[in-house]
Order: structure tokens, then C-alpha cells, then sequence
């Protein structure tokens, strides 16, 4: 039996990144950027006031305070934002701006309002100020040539707005690897028709492909497909030529998984093997087609198929997206009840993981009950906000001690 760290590695060896791709920034978001994005022109371009007020030579005003009496300045004129016509500002005078105004020549300093008295042809000065105080000067964000975003850097909000600030409308990203999602069995309809004597719904092929989006990648859900030999060579073949991963669901148990192995074998690497993890022990994993696509086979069981794909699919789309930290977020938590789980096996028991609003210490409940008992209720899953990660070694956890807990997707 291989362990699943032995089984993990063997996955994020043939994680492959797609080929960058150049796309509109408003699409970039949660993407890995492929290029060095080099600015071409000073941010901002040109002197701009950062507040409303008055632009005004700050050697004008600098005796405010100081006992000299009061000081009035007349108002040369108001400048808006986006003002496209060159002003002049003379020694000793003012000029109404709004944020984002060019600033006048020879203007060095902003008054904020509520430091005058609002005049409109004449305003009085109630405080001094410094030079450069409240002006935005050229290229105090970026100067020309700096590195605006770096190759290897996750696009988020804070990047969006900066390629758009420097102009740019496409970048050159990595993008989201392609995952397709199909599922074999006889007893299988879509849940479009009513389901008849001994058939259930295809839960998998929704779950997973609701799973692979949250991890990152574009989804192709298939759905049901036949597991006629040449049908499904065309189908699976048909589907490792389009993507950068595919997922088969109930292909590891029973003689029409015999079948379906078969078939895969003559792609190319197949291996089903039992893993030492519970739920989903027996899967399967290999590399198929002439580009040796990663192809997984896991379980009909819909808690099992999804477990596994959390512990082996979702961190080879994470690495083909370009993350440094592949897994999910573990904490230690302290259990509220007892635990058992398989002994010689890495236990991924779903539960609710809760925190002590008074201490701050993390709290978990596991669901589900005993191990075997309920691995197949969906419920219980959905009702999870963690998987609790009980070691192989370990078959008992008693209430209060601490285990290793991995956060799930948080919920809108």
C-alpha cells in the first residue's frame, strides 16, 4: 500500500503549466502573470493636487501664523480634473483645484479647504502649508521603466488597477488548466430524468466539476459516458487531446472498471492502486496520450470521489496555475468528541471546525460518526467546513486533544 505523500509526489510530478496566454486585464484576476509588465510613462504623468483646495506658492502663505496678520490671496480661476489647458499661477495668487487637477505652474503646495474660507474671488488664508504638501508629483507611483508587475505574481484586485494605470488592456498570463469531468456506471441518469428501479443520479460529475472550479480550472463537465470500448476510447482519447487534466469517476471497483482500465491502457501509463488514506483508498492515476495528460480514476462513492479529489486532483491544479503553496490551509484543533479512524491509513473525516471566542482556540467536530458507517452521506459533507487529517498511526482521538485541520472552501 503507498502512502499518500508517495502518491501525491508521483501527481505533482506531471503537473504541467498551459502555455501563456495573452488576455484582457478585467479577465487576468486569480491568474499567474507571465511577463514582466515594464511601465512606459511616469505615474501619474503630470503634477496633480491630491485634495480639493487651493493651489498656491507655499513661500506665499508661510508668514500665516506666525503674528503677520491675516492673509488673503486672490483667486486666479478654478481648475477641474482632466482640465487639458496649461495655467499659470502668479506669486501671490490662488487657484481653486479639484483632486486630480494639474497643478498650475509655479503652484508648489495644495490649501486644503477647511484651511481657508472657501472664497471664490478672494479666499483667506487660515494656515500655512509646505511645499510639495497635498500634490501628487510625476512619477511618484512609477517612474518609466520600473517593473510594474513581476513575472510570478498572482493577479489580484491591487494589479488589475495598476496595469490599468499604466495603460496596459491585455497581459500575458498562465491560464487556468483545462479539467474534464465524466463519470462511468450503468446504474447512472442525469439528474434531468427520473431515475428508475436500481439507478441513482450522477452526483459526481456535477460535485467534481463544481470542485475543480473552486480550485481553479475550467471545467468541461461530460457527464455520463458509455463504457462501450470504442465509444469510450473516443470519448476519453477525444477528451485528453483538449485538456491539461481529466478526472474519470466509479472506474476503480467492479468488472466494468476492469473494462474501462482496459481501455485506458492502450493511451498509455494507467495504474490503479490502494492508497493508504480513508475514504477513497483505491484509485487510480496516469498519464495518457501523446502529451501524457495526467488522468485520475476515483470512486462511484460521491464522499469518497470527492475526497480524493481534494487530497491528489485539486493540488495538481493549483501547481498548474502557478501556486507556491499548493494545499490548503492546516491549523491544530482541539476535538470535542472523540475520533476513530483506520489504522494503518491517513484519516480525512469531514467536520466543523468552530473557534473559542474567548481564548481564540481553535474547536473541531467530526461528522459522520464511526469509520464505514456513513462514507456515503453527501450531507454530512456539504454540512463540513474542514477535513480533519488524522495521522495513519493513530486509530483513536480522545476528547481535548489536538489535531491537524485543513480549511475547506469558505462559504459566500
Amino acid at each position: 500500500m503507498r502512502s499518500v505523500e508517495e502518491q501525491q509526489a508521483r501527481v505533482a510530478a506531471a503537473a504541467v503549466a498551459p502555455r501563456p496566454v495573452r488576455v484582457a486585464i478585467a479577465e487576468s484576476q486569480g491568474l499567474m502573470c507571465a511577463e514582466e509588465v515594464v511601465t512606459e510613462r511616469p505615474m501619474p504623468g503630470f503634477d496633480q493636487a491630491a485634495i480639493d483646495g487651493y493651489a498656491v506658492r507655499s513661500v506665499d502663505v508661510l508668514s500665516v501664523g506666525d503674528g503677520a496678520g491675516e492673509i488673503s490671496l486672490p483667486v486666479m480661476g478654478s481648475i477641474e480634473a482632466g482640465a487639458r489647458t496649461p495655467s499659470r499661477l502668479q506669486p501671490r495668487q490662488a487657484a481653486r483645484v479639484q483632486t486630480g487637477a494639474p497643478m498650475p505652474t509655479l503652484a508648489d503646495a495644495v490649501l486644503p479647504l477647511r484651511w481657508t474660507d472657501g472664497g471664490q474671488n478672494r479666499v483667506r488664508i487660515l494656515r500655512s502649508v509646505r511645499s510639495g504638501a497635498y500634490v501628487r508629483r510625476t512619477g511618484d507611483d512609477v517612474q518609466p521603466g520600473d517593473v510594474a508587475v513581476r513575472a510570478g505574481t498572482i493577479i489580484g484586485p491591487a494589479q488589475v488597477g495598476l496595469l490599468a494605470a499604466v495603460g496596459r488592456d491585455r497581459v500575458l498570463v498562465h491560464p487556468r488548466p483545462r479539467l474534464s469531468v465524466m463519470c462511468v456506471g450503468g446504474e447512472l441518469v442525469d439528474v434531468s430524468r427520473t431515475p428508475g428501479t436500481g439507478q441513482v443520479y450522477d452526483v459526481n460529475s456535477y460535485a467534481l466539476a463544481a470542485a475543480g472550479r473552486d480550485a481553479g480550472a475550467e471545467v468541461n463537465r461530460v457527464g455520463i459516458i458509455s463504457t462501450d470500448p470504442r465509444e469510450l476510447r473516443e470519448t476519453v482519447e477525444g477528451q485528453v487531446n483538449r485538456n491539461e487534466i481529466v478526472v474519470i469517476a466509479g472506474a476503480v471497483g467492479g468488472a466494468a472498471a476492469d473494462s474501462v482500465r482496459n481501455v485506458l491502457a492502450e493511451l498509455g501509463e494507467m495504474e490503479v492502486a490502494r492508497i493508504a488514506m480513508h475514504p477513497g483508498s483505491v484509485q487510480g492515476f496516469g498519464q495518457l496520450g501523446r502529451d501524457r495528460v495526467p488522468v485520475f480514476l476515483l470512486p462511484a462513492n460521491p464522499v469518497s470521489a470527492l475526497v480524493v479529489f481534494e487530497v491528489m486532483v485539486r493540488p495538481l491544479i493549483r501547481l498548474s496555475l502557478g501556486k507556491r503553496q499548493p494545499m490548503r490551509r492546516v491549523v491544530q484543533a482541539r476535538t470535542l468528541a472523540p475520533i476513530s479512524s483506520v489504522a494503518g491509513r491517513t484519516g480525512y473525516l469531514r467536520g466543523q471546525l468552530m473557534r473559542d471566542q474567548d481564548t481564540g482556540e481553535y474547536l473541531v467536530q467530526a461528522l459522520g460518526g464511526a469509520p464505514g458507517a456513513s462514507t456515503h452521506l453527501l450531507a454530512t459533507l456539504a454540512e463540513a467546513n474542514c477535513l480533519v487529517v488524522i495521522p495513519s498511526e493513530v486509530e483513536e482521538v480522545r476528547t481535548g486533544e489536538t489535531v491537524d485541520v485543513a480549511f475547506l472552501a469558505q462559504r459566500g
